[in-house]
């Protein structure tokens, strides 16, 4: 009787464990949602779901259909009562992404709470492994500098340069673009821009502009008669200010507005033929834009600007023919609402691109928040860029945060980039190619805009420098993790410390060269003040900034701080020359848990002190402090 009862206990206590097991597995592979990107007021009736490897969704369209129409009568969604008549919702299959997801639409749209019960249905299913809705991006709202743009012109040696790209050579506020020309052009790296495609423009090498693709699905975005893609990425304008995109896409947040030529403005700022007499330059010159329309009259799909980002990098899209001139660097100036994550539809395609080798290069945004709350400028492994006036200060606009990578020039709007009052004219914008209709194209001409829009092409364009510099010297190509260490590692500290963090600084693209061409001697060393605190710090795992504090004769009690902000940091510190960044040769090191780091020298020598700061995982928002007794 005993053995009985003792074999029956452990039976159950196995049972009890093996169901503890399976609970703990279930919760570890819970399908996850994003629904950051739906609005109070929206309405949703697209969604993309992903299924679980050997899930019988994953091989079966019909499966899909019946699985998702499942989760939508589990909402109670399939009858919405109208008047006396029950409307039945249903559910079409619309295809199948390039990272594998699959999208249906319903037949009507769901408002907020109708959508989140549906995906949460969903996500309750074993076989889903994660749901979200597909919604609208938008090229960002960029701000128009007014008058006239300027006409193209044939006198010689890019007349409009000198007077209009500041924010190539203004030692504040630009990239140091002149000194980069000196080791690099960027010639024949391959860029892909996703935005509104591209138009006619006699300052543009068109080369690719055949090749590119137009990825919008639906017709009410690409203009065309019927849903469907197709070849060639030529921008036939974005207008809402007509029927049927006034009502279908205008509201508080997106008033009505003309054709916007957003993806030949970018595009200029990358490559602009340079020293052709004609109109302006660009950051690198002789890099091919590669144009993939992913924007149209009321924005673009997540969907398909995923598998844009797929197709552009050299993977490949069912019912597209592969791309034969794979980017090395993507730039997204557009985005939209909610956080990324790498489960996400943006994220997992990001991540493919990425795998491949190609950067990515994204606008953190214009609505002045943290950019944690924009997608993709939150995606993981980007290069987010914030944006700068001509005096190097944060524009008034631009999205901040823990996020954003690097700044560059996007333009400040008004005198001396105060957030008001006179419009700064030209030196308020970023310059470059763009046209004059309203609607569809009209006449080539230049125009100036401000936004993170703009500052991310000054960011590519210096990426293909980099590329096209080692390429050229023969050296191994940096992988994106690398590229963001070179860009972070040498950027420009800002003139004026920002009142949110907007990145490791300002892009050098002459000093990002240097270093990717393994030039000595061009590490930047921003010297300590005093008892003033150098702020903002930002970095990824392993990236260094290296300050100077010089001591005079008699000095005594040296104490150098690093305090605040997030991550971990080490502090490395040597009298008379740079410490080495693996701290094998520092005089003094300070390693606590965080970032508050400590070094206190009672009987300092009378010589510059070098004080290097290390990220032991990525660190934002640090800040440095030296101070001494005086002789």
């Amino acid at each position: 009787m005993n053995s009985i009862s003792h074999t029956l206990r452990r039976g159950v206590l196995a049972m009890a464990l093996a169901l503890a097991l399976a609970g703990t597995a279930q919760a570890a592979t819970q399908a996850t949602i994003n629904s950051s990107v739906m609005a109070a007021s929206g309405s949703y009736d697209r969604f993309i779901v992903t299924y679980r490897h050997g899930s019988k969704e994953q091989r079966d369209h019909a499966a899909v259909v019946q699985n998702v129409a499942a989760a939508l009568g589990r909402a109670g969604l399939v009858y919405r009562t109208t008047g006396a008549v029950n409307a039945p919702t249903t559910i079409s299959y619309q295809r199948k992404l390039s990272i594998g997801a699959e999208l249906v639409r319903t037949s009507r749209k769901l408002d907020l709470t109708e959508a989140r019960a549906l995906m949460q249905q969903l996500a309750a299913d074993p076989a889903v492994a994660h749901v979200e809705p597909d919604v609208l991006m938008h090229a960002l709202r960029d701000i128009r500098a007014t008058g006239p743009a300027q006409a193209a012109t044939d006198t010689p040696n890019d007349p409009l340069y000198a007077k209009y790209q500041w924010h190539f050579s203004n030692p504040a506020g630009g990239i140091d673009a002149p000194a980069a020309w000196q080791l690099a052009d960027g010639n024949d790296v391959i860029v892909a821009v996703l935005d509104t495609g591209i138009t006619h423009h006699p300052d543009l090498d068109l080369s690719l502009a055949d090749d590119g693709y137009d990825f919008l699905s639906d017709a009410l975005q690409s203009g065309r008669d019927s849903d469907g893609r197709m070849a060639g990425a030529w921008d036939t304008g974005d207008w809402t200010t007509t029927e049927p995109w006034l009502s279908a896409c205008t509201d508080g947040s997106h008033p009505p507005s003309d054709s916007s030529w957003h993806g030949t403005h970018v595009s200029g700022t990358i490559s602009e033929l340079s020293n052709n007499g004609v109109g302006m330059a660009g950051v690198a010159s002789r890099a091919r834009v590669l144009p993939v329309r992913v924007l149209g009259h009321c924005g673009g799909y997540t969907s398909d600007i995923a598998d844009a980002i797929v197709w552009a990098s050299g993977g490949h899209v069912d019912g597209v023919p592969d791309n034969q001139h794979p980017a090395q660097v993507i730039n997204m100036s557009l985005g939209g609402a909610g956080t990324c994550t790498a489960d996400d539809v943006t994220g997992t395609a990001i991540a493919d691109a990425l795998s491949r080798n190609t950067t990515v290069v994204v606008a953190a945004g214009n609505e002045n928040m943290d950019s944690g709350s924009s997608s993709p400028a939150s995606c993981p492994g980007v290069i987010s860029v914030g944006a700068t006036g001509i005096t190097g200060r944060r524009a008034f606009y631009s999205n901040f945060g823990s996020k954003v990578t690097i700044a560059a020039p996007g333009g400040g709007v008004y005198k001396n980039d105060g957030s008001s009052g006179e419009q700064a004219n030209p030196e308020g914008f970023v310059w470059s190619a763009i046209n004059d209709g309203t609607k569809v194209p009209g006449e080539a001409v230049y125009g100036g805009m401000a936004g993170t829009s703009q500052a991310t092409p000054h960011v590519t364009g210096t990426v293909a420098l980099i590329l096209g510099a080692v390429k050229e010297a023969d050296l191994s190509t940096p992988s994106p993790a690398q590229i963001r260490t070179l860009l972070t590692g040498t950027a420009r500290h800002f003139p004026i410390t920002p009142d949110q963090l907007i990145g490791a600084g300002i892009v050098d693209a002459a000093a990002a060269v240097n270093q990717a061409l393994g030039h000595g001697g061009e590490e930047t060393m921003i010297p300590l003040v005093r008892g003033v605190a150098a702020t903002g710090l930002y970095g990824a795992s392993g990236d260094s900034k290296l300050f100077t504090l010089e001591l005079p004769a008699g000095a005594k009690n040296l104490n150098l701080r690093s305090m605040g902000g997030t991550g971990d940091v080490t502090m490395l510190v040597k009298a008379g020359s740079a410490p080495k960044a693996d701290g094998s040769d520092a005089d003094f090191s300070s390693a606590r848990a965080g970032n508050a780091e400590v070094v206190v020298i009672s009987k300092p020598q009378a010589i510059t002190y070098y004080v290097r700061i290390v990220g032991v995982t990525d660190f934002a928002g640090v800040s440095v402090l030296g101070s001494y007794s005086q002789p």
